[in-house]
């Protein structure tokens, strides 16, 4: 019999690979996402210290699309470069969390390029 795929596991799988490989400073702080099935969840974590500097997610008043989509995702992505470019948080690492750099993933960070961070 053939074992049912457990997707929440694999994805942290993926992510754990990936954060080996990248880490946020206070130089250059980590860009972090997290997707649920209804919201969006973005941080700016510096991880020398194990602080969130910035943080934002759909469930924010300045977020008009209550959902997880790509016009969410938007509407987050320029957000985070905001309140980030407000605090003098330029350059980042951006941690896809294990997601797949498609569909709402793409469109956060490409809005959040967009709006002024670089990664």
């Amino acid at each position: 019999m053939i074992a049912k795929v457990d997707r929440k596991a694999e994805r942290e799988r993926r992510h754990k690979r990936v954060r080996n490989k990248i880490s946020g400073s206070a130089e250059r702080p980590r860009l972090c996402v997290y997707r649920s099935n209804s919201n969006l969840y973005v941080q700016i974590i510096d991880d020398t210290v194990g602080n969130t500097l910035v943080s934002a997610s759909t469930l924010d008043k300045e977020i008009k699309t209550k959902h997880s989509n790509k016009v969410a995702a938007e509407e987050l992505g320029s957000l985070i470069a905001k309140r980030a470019l407000e605090k003098n948080i330029k350059n980042v690492v951006f941690d896809r969390g294990g997601y797949i750099y498609h569909g709402v993933i793409e469109a956060l960070a490409e809005s959040a390029r967009k709006a002024g961070l670089e990664f």
